[in-house]
């Protein structure tokens, strides 16, 4: 795989070439894109190897050079369940699903259920806008294959890798379950919480994290089988006794605050080893905001700041990365 920002003309020239693409930039940019295959999200924040930016003038590129064959697919909400089908029997699928829409709310929650979806890697993010453009302005995802733009749905990018090579899926979350922490369950699954059951004690959870000055820049994390998950808080209010999440919680799971043991930008350098560069990779928008990755360099990854990370399910808060490996190389590691 090759990483790169570039132009709209850039961009424009590798489409007609006929390469397999991952597009990420602004809604005005994607729109003027070619037709071919490619599937593109909306995003304003990457990370790249000069460090973390802003740019609305420029695309971030990924190309699967492994790719044999490959085809694009729209799909809308009601339809996610069939995400599964038509993939190739060697290969990998990339999705993208718009921020804040039924699609991402449908994914979240049911995704996990769906027929086949752990047999093959699914790779892919979740589209947003600037900060200061959330409830104004909406998350886009392109059909590249179409030139169509959606703001609900899903568009799937299935993936036939060259004879001998394999997807190799992987995810860096830097956040550790705090053992101080109270064990925090939920009555109910879903994105928004009003109750809460806080060390055996049902409570107003938007009154609690209130009244205990509860950092929300820190998520909630279960421990999913040796994998820790994260939860990230979107917002709080006290007033109406609700709080809402960027992934939803599950019910009757056990949540504990999180900790971090570091800094961000130096954790990631630590943590994310490898060739970024020949990575199809993704960071949540809020690594990028609370980490103050603007302008500074995060090791090897490179990549665009998103609402939401996929491997297989929805995850927040997470480094999410796509390599492709030569299959000896792979089983030997």
């Amino acid at each position: 795989m090759k990483n790169a920002m570039m132009t709209a003309a850039e961009a424009a020239e590798r489409i007609e070439s006929g390469a397999v693409l991952m597009i990420s930039g602004v809604e005005e940019v994607l729109a003027t894109l070619p037709r071919g295959r490619w599937i593109g999200g909306t995003s304003v924040y990457f990370v790249t190897e000069c460090g973390g930016q802003e740019d609305r003038d420029h695309v971030f590129v990924t190309e699967l050079t492994s790719a044999e064959d490959a085809r694009c697919r729209y799909l809308s909400a009601d339809d996610l369940p069939a995400l599964t089908e038509d993939r190739f029997d060697n290969g990998v699928s990339l999705i993208l699903i718009p921020g804040m829409s039924r699609a991402h709310a449908e994914f979240a929650l049911k995704g996990a259920r769906y027929s086949g979806l752990f047999e093959q890697p699914l790779m892919g993010w979740i589209s947003g806008v600037h900060v200061e453009e959330i409830g104004t302005k909406t998350p886009k995802i392109v059909d590249g294959s179409t030139g169509e733009m959606h703001d609900d749905g899903a568009v799937l990018l299935h993936v036939r890798l060259k004879t001998g090579r394999v997807a190799d899926l992987d995810i860096v979350n830097l956040f550790e379950q705090d053992a101080a922490s109270p064990t925090i369950t939920f009555p109910e699954s879903g994105f928004t919480a009003c109750r809460a059951i806080v060390d055996g004690e049902d409570v107003d959870f938007a009154d609690y994290v209130t009244r205990t000055g509860l950092d929300t820049k820190f998520p909630l994390v279960a421990d999913y089988a040796g994998a820790m998950i994260t939860v990230s808080f979107q917002n709080v209010d006290a007033e109406v006794g609700r709080v809402d999440f960027y992934a939803p919680v599950v019910g009757g799971l056990k949540y504990r605050l999180a900790k971090l043991p570091g800094r961000y930008a130096d954790l990631f350098a630590t943590r994310v080893q490898g060739d970024g560069g020949s990575e199809l990779s993704c960071n949540c928008i809020l690594n990028y905001i609370y980490g103050e990755l603007e302008g500074r360099t995060t090791g090897s990854y490179t990549g665009p700041a998103t609402f939401g990370e996929i491997a297989y399910i929805l995850l927040n808060q997470t480094l999410v990365r796509l390599s492709v490996k030569a299959e000896q190389q792979s089983q030997v590691a």
